[in-house]
């Protein structure tokens, strides 16, 4: 079974209120719940029913909502952290020329109407790089790429605090990147 992880150190975090982050960790707290939930209930299931087939498929939609959100709430640090010389960012600047350039990309991804994730993915079989779009949560991924960048850009991460003005809620997210733990991930 899953157990839901604290991210109660992110209250405070500047651009995400209290209620909104609040509001955000109980949705997660959802998916884990959800996962366990149809985890056990794979045990029960008769194989080759309509029920086991539509049940599989939930599960890749809860499992996937939970760990995009600990990626999501785990890459992100009150105050951010900078991205560092090592071998990341020079990544960054040989895919997209710079890290501003690459940074411009992964804003207008996010600002694109329509609900999702918007993730720096890393394809680490022949070391590349891609923004890409998840729509829902189980929709989109590069297959064996290791999410490095995980952006949440479903409403429920922003209105609370900022309606429908989406651009300002990237904005304070692009500020709170740990880069520390998104280097960890390569």
């Amino acid at each position: 079974m899953y157990t839901p992880k604290d991210f109660s150190q992110l209250l405070g975090l500047q651009g995400f209120s209290d209620v909104m982050l609040n509001n955000h960790f109980i949705l997660y707290q959802g998916y884990v719940k959800n996962t366990n939930t149809l985890m056990e209930k794979f045990k029960t299931l008769e194989v080759g029913t309509p029920e086991h087939a539509e049940t599989h498929r939930r599960f890749g939609w809860e499992w996937n909502g939970m760990r995009l959100h600990e990626l999501y709430f785990s890459n992100i640090i009150k105050g951010g952290v900078r991205l560092s010389e090592r071998s990341l960012k020079q990544k960054i600047e040989m895919t997209w020329g710079s890290v501003e350039n690459w940074q411009k990309d992964f804003i207008a991804m996010g600002s694109m109407r329509g609900i999702g994730w918007v993730i720096l993915a890393h394809d680490k079989a022949e070391s590349k790089l891609f923004n890409v779009w998840v729509s829902e949560h189980d929709m989109g991924h590069l297959a064996g790429a290791t999410p490095l960048v995980v952006m949440d850009v479903f409403e429920h991460a922003y209105m609370t605090d900022y309606g429908i003005k989406k651009a300002d809620y990237i904005n304070a997210f692009i500020i709170s990147i740990d880069w520390h733990a998104v280097e960890e991930r390569v």
